[in-house]
């Protein structure tokens, strides 16, 4: 399953393209990527 992040430029949840797992200095798990229609960065917290 594709994970959905918002886009603040677009104004919209967006599939995130490229996705990347990642970890926040704090632990948290996190998923980031950029958006399909703009190319802006969009990060997504949790798995």
């Amino acid at each position: 399953m594709a994970k959905e992040a918002y886009c603040v430029k677009c104004k919209a949840k967006k599939e995130i393209q490229n996705p990347e797992d990642t970890t926040l200095k704090n632990g948290r798990p996190a998923t980031k990527g950029t958006c399909p229609d703009c190319g802006t960065k969009i990060m997504r917290i949790g798995k």
